[in-house]
């Protein structure tokens, strides 16, 4: 752990009823402190106006840029709406009426597909010094725009005709057609940081390096970089033996960061080095992969760190942006970051020092089989809180429903390695659980300022890792076998035991957890169908990240049908309501006040027919 004073500096905070950055505020709490809607009128909620994504016509024109899912979460400001699209459009609608007030085209698509999961974005960022305002834009082809708020056109001060190209700066040329960004950029003070999203699948040791970089936001000019992966003399280089550092790449930020405005910090949820299941070619820890990392918003100076997963082996990204949390523990007040993680687990730091709020221990894990391979001998394990998800496979984590079923599910499970969160991949395939989709993922976590309520949705998805030895000549010795991925248990039913999604809520004064509900009914007919007693809710994928108000927790849901909005009792996760919507929600739901009205705006639908659907009371 490592310190470096800071000096402060501001971002400015949106009015009430505004939902001005990503995460609901840059503390990433997903919370509206409104109370108009709540449990006595949420069943009145009807859809009040739909915006049509500019995207399906385009994708009428060209079905070869079909979007998968709509993810982008709003900004609400003074009651206007700004989203931007899959496909790389920019609008400002109004928050009351849905009417589009300006539309810009960024020509994302213009690119061709972009790398991994194809047009993929999360939304936009506001910057404002009083007088200016500015929407900071990035794009699927590396780009980061500067545009007007109020005419949606490029500043053209901003760097050259109001755009910037995040392909340079690197320290190294790169191929850009495995560079791209998915994230909005965070805030702090005058400053735009930039993360990436880099091909995941390299069948090279040389890919893009994720190194994390702040813009001056009115020039656009680079102020600062920090490397996720150290380079010569830096703090870390040393955990990169055979000096790796030099070749590695990825150990990007992908998903979306949090910032602390008053301390001037940004905390960076780090991910895999290349690749993401075998590292015989990285020997060492690798620091800052699969890090947190605190930084200086002004300089980009590391302030602390701590390593999630030393070595990573199993595409354990931190997904989503952590929660900064005030909170009171034994009598002290602390200024806490929550990190939530795909393996199930919160690790909870004091947001200014990085010390542990409880202890985290380094405990003995599996090691791996793999020739060449060399799997750290300890991870880290927080004390509390307890796991939110099941976390390694046993005869235990088996489906039970029945003695034939299990007997079934014994037997696929017979074909694999499988042990402890953390057992390694092998050249047999290591049925890992969680999978690389989590746990947690890029929908995160919400919490309550006034309860200290940590609000995490999870899911419980085990996935096959086979290696399979590369050709002669290849940079990499092993690589994961595209045969095997994802792990069905007997009849086409789950392999594991159910919820199969959740919600956990935590409180974060005391560490504990308070509830868990299954998110969703999941496959609840087709096991009564089977003869099987009625387990009840069993938790199904489709799932939003969550939105927590003053009075409501809610969260959408697509697995279902219809597609939902379901609206919890915080204290007990109990369903008050569950509202049919119009389409499936994709995104993570928002709420705002525009006119003196709560609207509750949420992403929904995707490939030719993505929308924003907002809701409120008659």
């Amino acid at each position: 752990m490592f310190a470096v004073l800071c000096g402060a500096v501001g971002t400015a905070a949106g009015a009430p009823g505004d939902w001005p950055a990503y995460g609901g505020d840059w503390a990433s709490r997903h919370y509206a402190p409104l109370a108009q809607i709540n449990a006595a009128n949420v069943a009145k909620l009807e859809v009040a106006w739909v915006w049509e994504s500019p995207d399906n016509a385009k994708v009428g024109e060209n079905p070869a840029l079909t979007p998968w899912m709509f993810k982008s979460s709003p900004l609400a400001i003074d009651g206007t709406l700004y989203i931007n699209t899959s496909l790389g459009y920019v609008a400002a609608i109004d928050g009351a009426t849905g009417a589009e007030i300006w539309r810009f085209d960024t020509g994302t698509w213009i690119a061709g597909r972009p790398t991994n999961l194809g047009f993929n974005h999360r939304g936009v960022s506001h910057w404002t010094d009083g007088e200016t305002a500015r929407l900071l834009v990035t794009t699927n082809d590396a780009k980061l725009w500067s545009l007007d708020v109020r005419t949606g056109k490029p500043d053209m001060a901003f760097g050259e005709a109001g755009r910037v190209d995040l392909t340079r700066g690197l320290g190294r040329e790169i191929d850009p057609k495995q560079y791209s960004v998915i994230g909005p950029p965070a805030i702090v003070g005058d400053v735009a940081v930039v993360g990436s999203s880099i091909f995941d699948g390299p069948r090279t040791r040389e890919m893009p390096p994720g190194h994390v970089r702040g813009y001056d936001v009115r020039s656009g000019e680079q102020r600062w970089i920090f490397h996720t992966i150290p380079q010569a003399g830096e703090a870390g280089v040393e955990t990169w033996e055979e000096d790796a550092w030099r070749h590695s790449g990825n150990t990007n930020v992908w998903t979306t960061m949090s910032v602390d405005s008053e301390a001037g910090y940004v905390y960076l949820p780090v991910g895999t080095p290349t690749n993401d299941w075998y590292g015989g070619h990285r020997l060492g820890d690798n620091v800052f992969a699969e890090s947190l990392v605190c930084v200086d918003g002004a300089t980009g100076k590391r302030v602390w760190h701590f390593q999630m997963v030393h070595h990573g082996l199993w595409d354990y990204d931190l997904p989503a942006a952590p929660n900064l949390v005030d909170i009171v523990v034994d009598g002290e007040p602390i200024k806490a970051v929550a990190q939530v993680s795909k393996q199930g687990f919160v690790y909870v730091f004091n947001r200014l020092t990085g010390e542990p709020v409880w202890p985290i221990m380094e405990r003995a894990v599996p090691q791996s089989t793999v020739p060449g391979e060399r799997a750290s001998p300890t991870q880290p394990f927080p004390t509390k809180p307890a796991p939110f998800e099941e976390q390694g496979f046993s005869d235990a984590t088996l489906i039970n429903f029945t003695p034939e079923l299990k007997a079934a599910a014994q037997a696929i499970a017979a074909k694999y390695d499988y042990g402890p969160l953390y057992t390694p991949p092998s050249l047999k395939g290591t049925i890992q659980l969680p999978g690389w989709g989590g746990g947690a993922n890029w929908g995160g976590a919400g919490f309550d300022p006034d309860t200290g309520f940590l609000y995490v949705p999870s899911i419980t998805s085990p996935m096959v890792v086979q290696l399979q030895a590369t050709q002669e000549g290849a940079e990499f010795r092993y690589q994961r076998s595209r045969g095997v991925n994802n792990i069905a248990g007997p009849e086409r039913l789950p392999l594991t035991k159910p919820p199969y999604a959740r919600i956990t809520a935590i409180d974060l004064n005391t560490g504990e957890h308070v509830w868990m509900a299954p998110h969703g009914e999941g496959i609840r007919d087709t096991l009564i169908g089977r003869g099987i007693e009625d387990p009840g809710p069993v938790g199904g994928w489709g799932g939003t990240g969550p939105l927590v108000t003053k009075t409501l927790l809610f969260f959408g849901h697509g697995g279902d049908q219809p597609p939902l909005l379901r609206a919890f009792d915080k204290a007990t996760g109990a369903v008050t309501q569950a509202l049919a919507l119009p389409a499936r929600p994709t995104a993570t739901p928002i709420s705002y006040l525009a006119d003196g009205k709560q609207f509750i705006a949420v992403a929904a639908g995707g490939g030719d027919d993505a929308k924003l659907l907002a809701l409120a009371l008659p």
